[in-house]
């Protein structure tokens, strides 16, 4: 119900069951404007991030927390990605032995990690990015597991091949993830 009172207008809210008791005379009241009925919906949730905040800083830590060199590009590449999400600062560039390295913080809590730039080449990129995502998605390797562990197909229609003409089920219209990385960092 819309009223206008004191000089403003007011918009009371009110469940079906209680305007069936105060409807009767509203409209003779003092200040009433309107009234209407609708159905609320509520929106629906907003789709999850591709890359999810928590999980890429709780692998960035887990990376360099192993303190293995095979996983320097990966942890490059998840700063980055933390740094464009805001959840890490670049707080200064260090030079040493014609190395840079970067001193990143977490805003939140101010944790500083010290990362290097693996200076990556373009053409080493595509084959970094599919290693962060499997990172991102299975975790890090554990010891006589190989890694990235294979994906198995769910049973239906497109793990099988089809009957008529013995080809694999076509995937046009599929969405596929894409990720993106800069070339740089300034």
């Amino acid at each position: 119900m819309l009223g206008y009172e004191n000089k403003e207008y007011i918009r009371h809210d009110i469940c079906e069951p209680c305007w069936i008791n105060t409807s009767e005379g509203a409209t003779d009241r003092k200040g009433y404007i309107s009234h209407w009925q609708g159905t609320y919906e509520a929106p629906p949730p907003a789709p999850p991030e591709a890359i999810q905040k928590d999980n890429a800083e709780g692998l960035l830590r887990k990376l360099l927390k192993t303190d293995d060199s095979r996983w320097r590009e990966a942890s490059y590449i998840l700063a980055v990605m933390l740094e464009r999400k805001r959840v890490l600062k670049v707080k200064d560039q260090l030079k040493d032995k014609g190395e840079r390295i970067f001193i990143y913080e977490i805003s939140k809590t101010g944790d500083i990690f010290t990362i290097p730039d693996p200076n990556l080449k373009m053409e080493q990129l595509e084959q970094v990015q599919t290693e962060v995502a499997a990172l991102l998605e299975y975790g890090l390797p554990e010891k006589g597991v190989p890694w990235p562990p294979k994906r198995t197909e769910p049973e239906g229609e497109n793990s099988e091949i089809t009957e008529k003409n013995n080809t694999p089920p076509s995937n046009e219209g599929k969405d596929e993830m894409e990720t993106t990385v800069p070339q740089s960092v300034s």
